[in-house]
């Protein structure tokens, strides 16, 4: 078991003209943003639109990538309401060969610490070989882990339980475990992150800051002056003005049409936004058809 270093981003899971998953487009948006700079992919986190998309769209993706060059690189986002799916479709993954998983705990319902290690401690029973990164995002989840509840997994599962991505940022900062990986989940944490050893990003926008993110992380490992991080920050700063799933497929869309599907009650950026959202863009110099 090795920690997560780097920069992840939280791949988008691009469909065809009916809202079913294209596969191909999908593996090839991935990746291209590994050949862009990122160390690896997340398959439906959040920005993937995972709880919106069947099951049986994700096991044919998964079937379709056991075999990708780029295997070691890619998370498998398995969170799902029903623990029973969540563990189905991890066993689906495991028989394939896939070993790390990013799960968020399942939104909706209003619980504690003491039922989130439940529900950690049930998949970890049935698939002790998965390699667990914990999903922290409050906004999504209304849960938001404290620094108890992970020491407490950590402990009892060392060796599934292998890191966090902290989308909360209650974490990061003060988080300090042994051999466990600590993830902001956006690029204006990534430099402050790495001074406080943390070990990398796992993020939406790096869809589209996959160099400039890279050259953050490169540069601080080489201990480099940092000449990119402020122009990555604020090209964070400008997506964080909108809906970060409608933002980045309407500006992808500028690219490849494909982008344009997206699953209801999710929905692309209006004209007047996009083209906001390009000018914003112009203004800091980002050029995103790289």
């Amino acid at each position: 078991m090795g920690k997560i270093k780097g920069i992840y981003a939280a791949t988008l899971s691009i469909l065809n003209e009916d809202l079913s998953l294209n596969i191909e487009k999908t593996v090839l948006h991935a990746e291209n943003i590994i050949n862009q700079g990122c160390h690896g992919v997340a398959f439906f986190g959040s920005t993937g639109q995972a709880q919106l998309i069947p099951i049986s769209e994700k096991i044919n993706l998964l079937n379709s990538i056991s075999n990708n060059k780029n295997k070691d690189k890619f998370i498998i986002g398995t969170g799902l309401n029903s623990l029973v799916e969540t563990i189905n479709l991890m066993k689906v993954a495991i028989s394939l060969n896939f070993r790390k998983f990013l799960i968020m705990p399942p939104a909706y319902y209003k619980y504690g610490d003491k039922e989130v290690i439940s529900f950690y401690t049930k998949i970890v029973e049935e698939v002790p070989d998965a390699e667990i990164i914990l999903y922290n995002f409050e906004k999504l989840s209304g849960y938001k882990f404290s620094i108890n509840c992970i020491e407490d997994l950590t402990k009892e599962f060392p060796k599934q339980i292998i890191g966090v991505k902290d989308s909360s940022y209650n974490l990061f900062e003060n988080l300090k475990i042994d051999n466990f990986s600590v993830l902001p989940g956006s690029e204006n944490k990534l430099l402050k992150g790495l001074e406080l050893s943390c070990d990398g990003i796992i993020t939406a926008t790096c869809n589209i800051t996959a160099t400039l993110a890279r050259k953050v992380y490169d540069d601080f490992i080489q201990n480099k002056d940092q000449s990119a991080n402020e122009k990555l920050c604020k090209v964070r700063t400008v997506f964080d003005g909108y809906n970060l799933i409608s933002a980045i497929h309407s500006l992808m869309t500028q690219i490849d049409k494909s982008y344009s599907n997206i699953l209801p009650p999710l929905s692309l950026l209006n004209k007047k936004d996009c083209q906001k959202l390009i000018e914003e863009l112009k203004k800091i110099d980002f050029n995103y058809k790289n």
